[in-house]
């Protein structure tokens, strides 16, 4: 008897989803609460809605307000556009290899599921790069391998 292995799913219904995007619109959501799955999440919320640049524009306006609403952060990082930016495009890309195969909150928790790795933009750019005082403040281009 084979099993099969089912990925996580952030969310077990679409209102779990639509009030977390609520709760990132208003600032509303604490430390604890705004991790890298939530970040994604907010990705592809913007994404399903809006064309890409305006939910480009929609995600940085939200990831600073919560910034700003958190005051500075311990470890000292902030808003970083060149992260946003690849997130969104990989984000974009993940769901449009998705949203035709399966129900769409399906197709959201496969793309956190996949984006969970936070190594992922190494693949990308080199530590130098990506960690710089540049690349927090505007897009980078990737330097070891080029976006899909």
């Amino acid at each position: 008897m084979s099993t099969s292995v089912i990925p996580p799913r952030l969310f077990a219904t679409a209102a779990e989803w639509e009030t977390l995007a609520r709760r990132f619109e208003a600032a509303e959501l604490s430390r604890e609460e705004w991790t890298h799955e939530a970040h994604i999440a907010m990705a592809a919320w913007y994404l399903v809605r809006h064309e890409p640049d305006e939910a480009l524009s929609l995600v940085r306006a939200g990831i600073q307000r919560i910034n700003a609403t958190h005051g500075p952060s311990p470890s000292g990082r902030g808003y970083h556009e060149t992260l946003t930016r690849l997130y969104m495009t990989l984000v974009r890309r993940a769901l449009a290899r998705r949203t035709l195969r399966r129900p769409l909150l399906d197709a959201v928790n496969g793309v956190v599921a996949e984006l969970t790795d936070r190594d992922i933009p190494l693949q990308y750019y080199s530590p130098a790069r990506l960690f710089s005082a540049e690349a927090r403040t505007v897009w980078l281009p990737p330097d070891i391998r080029a976006l899909p």
